[in-house]
């Protein structure tokens, strides 16, 4: 007994190599210069048969990678919504979490922003139908509700609003901002902010 889950254990550490090394590989090369050979490489796997006995091929990684950092960050925004009561409130946790994954987790902020999912995951759902951000309309829908956001459509709010973070992470992860996500933090959450508020 003891033996067999050792061995389930091993097994999900090793899925767990290889969806990290393609997780590192996506975002450094992209999806389409990146070899099963390169994973397994980066892995520490001896060769691209054992990937085999754990993912069909180098979509069926993919669409793992997308499953668990969506579900991730559904469970996270549940998190800061249960922890905040106004929808700015709520606003500032996503965007501190953004910009601490941006810091903390790149490569992760790179799958979410940078690399086009829809290329080599096309039957997977678009990132504004995913859970997460139906959640977060939601929460653009009770801040215009309240009386914190402009009584304007919620999609236009969202671009509005998430346009402005998500061109400061892409430079933060581009290079074209050279300091810590962190530092643009502060100015980048007002910017954003009263792009919506209510004045």
């Amino acid at each position: 007994m003891d033996q067999e889950k050792e061995i389930i254990h091993t097994k999900a550490e090793v899925q767990d190599e290889i969806l990290l090394a393609a997780l590192k590989l996506f975002a450094q090369k992209g999806y389409f210069n990146t070899s099963l050979t390169d994973i397994a490489e980066v892995a520490g796997i001896k060769n691209t048969t054992a990937i085999y006995q754990h993912f069909k091929n180098k979509q069926t990684i993919a669409a793992q990678l997308y499953a668990n950092i969506f579900d991730s960050l559904n469970i996270s925004v549940d998190d800061i919504r249960r922890r905040n009561q106004k929808s700015s409130e709520q606003l500032r946790g996503i965007v501190d979490l953004f910009f601490k994954l941006a810091d903390d987790a790149p490569d992760v902020m790179q799958f979410l922003l940078i690399i086009k999912l829809n290329e080599f995951l096309p039957l997977e759902q678009p990132i504004m139908e995913t859970a997460a951000f139906v959640k977060i309309i939601k929460i653009i829908q009770s801040g215009i509700k309240a009386g914190e956001i402009r009584n304007i459509d919620p999609l236009l709010a969202h671009a509005y609003f998430f346009g402005i973070i998500d061109s400061t992470l892409r430079m933060v992860l581009t290079g074209a901002l050279d300091k810590k996500a962190d530092t643009y933090l502060s100015q980048t959450w007002l910017a954003a902010w009263n792009t919506i508020a209510k004045k």
